[in-house]
């Protein structure tokens, strides 16, 4: 049985918003470090939007140096914004690749089905599980945090 702690880097992808949360966790329990969003502004252009995730995440991995990263991998969709999410996640993945973090991804399904037992539970059900499992008594906020918070959990959970 390992008894060193892992830090651990969740990430929801966004252009507008990204989610992240960062856990700590070891032999006997697993706690929430910090959580928020890195926000663009929609009237920037969108290279200095891709610029603004790529600094404010730079400076998340020097503040928290977490060891091991997950990211909500992407599903396409026929949307307008798709795009741009996806030149979003290129830039995260780009930076974690520069301080060498290695990543892990999972698709929705697979993050519900780590916290709740079932790849079709709701926001709700895995925003419960984010909470027993982190022993939280508030909900982190916002969703965005709180999904990659459920990501980073994943991570441990498959380890």
């Amino acid at each position: 049985m390992r008894t060193e702690s892992i830090r651990i880097l969740g990430i929801d992808p966004g252009l507008a918003r990204v989610g992240y949360g960062v856990i700590d966790i070891n032999k006997t329990n697993s706690s929430m470090i910090d959580c928020g969003i890195i926000y663009t502004e929609k009237d920037q252009e969108e290279g200095k939007r891709l610029v603004e995730i790529s600094k404010d995440l730079e400076n998340l991995i020097v503040t928290w140096k977490p060891q091991l990263a997950a990211v909500e991998k992407f599903f396409f969709y026929r949307s307008s914004t798709t795009i741009s999410v996806v030149q979003a996640r290129g830039v995260i993945m780009m930076v974690l690749a520069k301080f060498d973090i290695k990543v892990v991804e999972f698709p929705p399904m697979q993050i519900k089905l780590a916290l709740t037992g079932s790849g079709k539970a709701s926001k709700n059900e895995v925003l419960d599980g984010v909470m027993r499992e982190l022993e939280l008594k508030v909900p982190p906020k916002p969703d965005d945090a709180a999904d990659a918070l459920a990501v980073a959990l994943t991570a441990w959970f498959q380890r």
